[in-house]
């Protein structure tokens, strides 16, 4: 994703935190466990996400909501109504290099941005867990990829958290092979790799091969549970 405010963009949680709820307050509601994915940039969260779809659990990326919304009327309406119509491009889409530009930098359009996306972002992942819970048959998890799952005070939402952590070098390479713009800022904003891993429920390494990360990730899959 070229040029364009991810979840990796967004910090301010309180609307999903609202919409979602919180497990633990009746926890004989939900027999599917719900867990969050996180990791910097370029650590393979899409890849660990992927991997995870395919050992049955449902997944759902945030960022993926994002494209989606940015799709929507109600959303391509409101940036252009803020940053005029340099932000649509010339097929009616929303650009989100543009949005990129008027956001990056300027913590005030930021934070009006996060306030536009936020709840509807956090409506979906509602409907997500609400999909898996009457599954049947029910997914091993329904797991949520969202990159500042931590930085943006959400990780209560969750049974479960899993970190995904590669090296430094390898980090850098992947985010500027994916195109990511303004890779040093982005990471500024986020807590360190070791941070996250202290955090997180489980944490998995992300150096090796597409197999090695499926094993590992296998291996926590088994390990869930939902809180009683």
């Amino acid at each position: 994703m070229a040029a364009a405010p991810s979840q990796d963009d967004l910090n301010d949680g309180r609307a999903s935190r609202a919409a979602v709820g919180r497990p633990g307050h009746d926890a004989t509601a939900f027999r599917v466990p719900f867990v969050g994915l996180t990791g910097g940039l370029g650590s393979g969260k899409s890849t660990a996400l992927a991997a995870l779809g395919r050992l049955g659990a449902a997944t759902l990326s945030t960022d993926a909501v994002v494209h989606e919304l940015y799709r929507s009327d109600e959303v391509r309406d409101a940036v252009a109504a803020r940053w005029g119509a340099d932000v649509i491009r010339a097929d009616g889409a929303v650009d989100r290099g543009a949005i990129a530009r008027h956001v990056f930098g300027d913590a005030a359009e930021r934070e009006w941005l996060e306030r536009l996306l936020w709840p509807l972002v956090g409506g979906r992942v509602a409907a997500f867990r609400t999909e898996q819970e009457a599954a049947d048959p029910a997914p091993k998890a329904a797991v949520v990829e969202t990159p500042l799952l931590f930085e943006a005070g959400m990780a209560g939402i969750y049974d479960a958290t899993i970190a995904i952590v590669a090296d430094e070098d390898v980090r850098r390479t992947r985010a500027a092979a994916r195109g990511h713009e303004a890779v040093d800022e982005r990471t500024a904003r986020q807590l360190t790799q070791d941070e996250k891993a202290q955090r997180a429920t489980f944490v998995v390494h992300n150096d090796g091969s597409e197999a090695d990360l499926e094993a590992a990730l296998s291996s926590v899959l088994a390990k869930l549970h939902v809180p009683r």
